[in-house]
């Protein structure tokens, strides 16, 4: 069925409620593992129909903001997900605490228990009203970003289709552009400081409703870690500054370099090349097309995969006026659907779309195919996030298809950004640690603190004559942080475990492709430290990998130098 033709209708929540009570007294009661395991079934039935609708709804919302029906059924939706979430739970806390959980354990894996009492540890019925604000503020965030009308160059434009001019050859067109968007920050600073600010304070009262010191060990809980610690995360960012963050600065020098600038600034970051960045050759339906060959000649599932996807309206990539901000893949459960939302503005980034979020996508697509039990389909975020990442290397045979005659400056550009990306999200991860940690921080020490890390993780980078940067403001740029608190290191981690996919590749692309076609039918049935050792890769987290691994990245890029 093609996105266009599926049905919305709001869920019934007073049916859905009364159903989860009743399975949960079903289980509470069930004579046997047997009995419980088709109650867990009939469970997860139900909430891929809610949850089914609540895609649709969303999906809707973030394609057109105005949309004033999608509007109000989001915004009900927030208000209806923490009292699902209470449901669950309740079902949750019988399950297992049931007397036949090791039986339990041999159908469903042990691992799914784990990650249920995981969750138990981040929710209590008290803090409903508290969850119900949070969502409606990080909607309220989502809006006002999507609502961005900036007048440039005689055109209005959104934040997305800056994008092109970020990236201009002339100077003085990217720095306008900077500035411009900057602008539109600056002239909502009242609302972002007071939508954070907001949002903090809600966060730091869930953890202390539910015993935690502050929101940091609760934001750590909800990303689902279950391998590794805090104190790990942060021996991993201290060794991406010890050992990475040198080789950064050598790939901005170089880069400065090639642009023929003594004077590196910020606008010149994303520019990659004196003749301009690699762009993608043709229109979005011939990007389109090319993505189809390569999936096509890439492995009959991923051919199966791709003609799924553009069959059945499972893209919206085209930016226009009102859509959101961003990207992401999710899935229509009910379906057996992943979706991709993106804005195309005509840059690499939009055979990105075609690479990491269809990496998300296919992931999916397999999972759904693959693995019975929904609960261990996806693994946690950073093994999510090494589906999509390593998916935008082990492509490389096809960026021809995209990039023509600019291909190899995509390449190096491409590999020079995975290296960069790391201490950026790194930073986005330091940053939410210092402000949890001290939620009473007013806007300007908020703005303070990003500054000081920014230095600590990209030093390269001049802000001069530009406000909003220049004050220590563009974390308010980052989505994550508003809506997905601490969802940004997995990102770090996954390019990590991506550049070993591409190393592997370069020597042999049969045996990459073997080992990734491995770790993704594994879905979520093992720890991320388990996936990557399933598949003999190291650890992230593992002292030295760092180091290894983006050496080893930084000389094939000062082996493959173009102008």
């Amino acid at each position: 069925m093609k996105f266009s033709e599926m049905p919305y209708a709001r869920p019934d929540m007073d049916s859905l409620f009364k159903q989860l009570d009743n399975l949960t007294a079903q289980l509470q009661d069930a004579p046997d593992a047997q009995a419980q395991l088709e109650i867990f079934d009939a469970k997860d039935k139900l909430m891929s129909r809610f949850n089914t609708l609540s895609s649709i709804c969303s999906i809707r919302n973030t394609v057109d903001t105005r949309d004033k029906f999608y509007e109000e059924e989001q915004e009900y939706l927030d208000g209806q997900y923490p009292l699902v979430s209470e449901k669950v739970q309740a079902f949750n806390k019988v399950l297992v605490t049931s007397p036949f959980r090791r039986e339990l354990e041999e159908k469903l894996g042990a691992l799914l228990f784990t990650n249920i009492e995981l969750e138990l540890k981040s929710f209590s019925p008290e803090i409903v009203p508290l969850l119900q604000e949070e969502n409606r503020l990080s909607t309220e965030y989502q809006k006002l970003y999507a609502s961005a009308r900036i007048e440039f160059m005689g055109k209005t434009v959104t934040i997305a289709q800056l994008g092109p001019y970020k990236q201009d050859p002339d100077r003085t067109v990217r720095k306008a552009a900077i500035e411009a968007e900057g602008g539109f920050f600056d002239q909502h600073r009242q609302e972002l400081d007071e939508l954070y600010d907001k949002l903090v304070k809600n966060r730091t009262e869930q953890a202390k409703k539910l015993g935690f010191e502050n929101y940091v060990p609760l934001g750590f809980i909800r990303m689902g870690r279950n391998c590794y610690t805090p104190e790990d995360l942060s021996s991993f960012r201290s060794q991406v500054v010890r050992d990475l963050v040198p080789l950064t600065v050598k790939v901005k020098a170089r880069q400065a370099k090639r642009l023929g600038i003594d004077d590196f600034k910020f606008y010149d970051n994303t520019f990659m090349f004196k003749g301009g960045s690699a762009k993608p050759q043709g229109t979005p339906e011939e990007i389109m097309a090319a993505g189809r060959r390569m999936y096509h000649e890439l492995s009959e599932e991923t051919g199966e995969f791709i003609d799924l996807m553009l069959e059945n309206e499972l893209f919206d990539v085209l930016a226009k006026e009102g859509k959101a901000p961003g990207g992401y893949c999710t899935s229509l459960p009910d379906y057996k659907y992943p979706f991709i939302f993106s804005n195309f503005n005509g840059t690499s980034g939009d055979v990105d779309v075609l690479t990491h979020e269809a990496g998300h996508a296919f992931a999916n697509f397999i999972a759904d195919r693959t693995i019975p039990v929904p609960d261990n389909r996806w693994p946690s975020m950073e093994g999510c996030e090494t589906h999509s990442m390593s998916m935008e290397f082990l492509t490389a045979p096809w960026h021809h298809l995209f990039f023509g005659e600019q291909t190899q400056k995509y390449e190096l550009s491409h590999a020079e950004d995975a290296l960069s990306f790391i201490p950026y999200g790194c930073l986005v991860d330091h940053f939410q640690y210092e402000v949890y940690s001290h939620p009473e921080m007013t806007p300007q020490e908020r703005n303070e603190t990003w500054a000081r890390l920014d230095k600590m993780y990209r030093p390269y980078l001049d802000f001069e004559g530009l406000p909003f940067y220049g004050r220590g403001a563009g974390w308010q740029r980052q989505m994550h942080i508003y809506q997905s608190p601490f969802y940004y290191i997995d990102y770090c981690l996954a390019q990590v475990m991506s550049l070993q996919f591409f190393a592997l590749s370069l020597k042999d692309r049969d045996e990459a492709w073997k080992k990734y076609m491995d770790f993704v039918r594994l879905g979520g049935t093992k720890t991320f430290i388990g996936l990557a050792h399933s598949v003999n890769m190291r650890s992230p987290i593992d002292e030295g990998c760092v180091k290894d691994v983006c050496t080893a990245t930084f000389e094939w890029t000062e082996q493959h130098l173009v102008e």
